[in-house]
């Protein structure tokens, strides 16, 4: 199996004022995704806030997007937070069984910081011998300690231990990228690039598609440069030079940043998170003009295009 190339946001959770899951949102939130071109999403990953939610959250969340996805919308889901192995592989199996299209390990699970790549690979092979030879991908998170990034040496190595097949990359630096890229070559992994201030040219180098944090602000543009950007080279880097420069936005109290650019989409999601790592009171009136903005910029460019 292979993924369908172009984009795979990392889906956010929904939250009522009191702290709940809001799981009657989540149907016209995938909707949200799958009207603007999306490939498929990320669900229960870093955005999605996975850390702070309990694993019966986890699969309930998992489950209803499964039962009201379209047929076409390939479904990626994490929920990996443990550093135990029997831990790892029953929520691997508990997220497997709900019918998820591919299953995405986080990097820094299997390995502190100071342990090497061998450390690594051996701990993935302990959980990987249960899971047969579904597919499964592996996403370099940066919380909630430090980031991961997977060497040459391990993507070599995976066909080896798994069907791996998603790579969500958040290396952002195209010499890196590209040692990754060569080392993934005639393997069914495809790396997915997280940088949107790279996207083209890390397209034009071998990467599948977009998998990041902007595909929750305009994943229209991102879906349309993943699929123009060989036969119109020029709207191409019109596309990324909009790209590039609105992605600073995402520094601007994440994942309230976009959940309000939704709201202004006419989405009524509310602005609760349960991520510590954001204080609500960062995202302040500065930040709504930001995204104010923003939604003009994107929809005056969408208005031109052609879909």
């Amino acid at each position: 199996m292979s993924l369908p190339r172009g984009i795979y946001p990392t889906m956010i959770t929904p939250f009522t004022d009191d702290d709940r899951v809001d799981y009657d949102l989540l149907e016209p939130l995938l909707r949200w995704y799958e009207e603007r071109n999306c490939t498929g999403v990320f669900a229960v990953c870093q955005s999605s806030e996975m850390f702070c939610l309990s694993l019966d959250e986890t699969l309930k969340i998992t489950r209803k997007l499964m039962q009201l996805r379209r047929p076409e919308t390939v479904m990626l889901a994490s929920g990996h937070t443990s550093l135990e192995i029997p831990e790892m592989v029953s929520t691997a199996q508990a997220i497997i069984a709900e019918g998820v299209d591919c299953y995405v390990f986080i990097a820094n699970r299997f390995a502190a910081q100071d342990e090497d790549d061998d450390v690594l690979l051996r701990r993935v092979e302990q959980v990987t011998r249960h899971l047969g030879d579904f597919p499964l991908g592996f996403y370099e998170c940066p919380a909630p300690v430090y980031n991961r990034l997977l060497t040459p040496y391990v993507i070599e190595r995976l066909p080896s231990l798994g069907n791996f097949v998603f790579l969500k990359d958040t290396c952002c630096d195209m010499t890196q990228l590209r040692a990754k890229l060569a080392a993934a070559q005639g393997t069914p992994l495809q790396i997915y690039n997280a940088n949107s201030a790279m996207l083209l040219e890390s397209l034009q180098a071998g990467c599948a598609g977009y998998s990041g944090v902007m595909g929750n602000f305009h994943p229209r543009l991102y879906a349309k440069l993943c699929a123009c950007w060989q036969d119109e080279p020029e709207l191409a880097q019109r596309i990324q030079a909009m790209l590039g420069i609105t992605s600073a936005a995402e520094k601007l109290a994440y994942p309230i940043c976009a959940k309000y650019h939704m709201q202004l989409q006419g989405m009524p999601v509310g602005l609760h998170v349960r991520t510590p790592r954001v204080n609500p009171k960062d995202f302040d009136h500065n930040a709504r003009y930001v995204m104010q903005q923003m939604l003009q910029l994107t929809d005056a460019l969408e208005d031109e295009l052609e879909w």
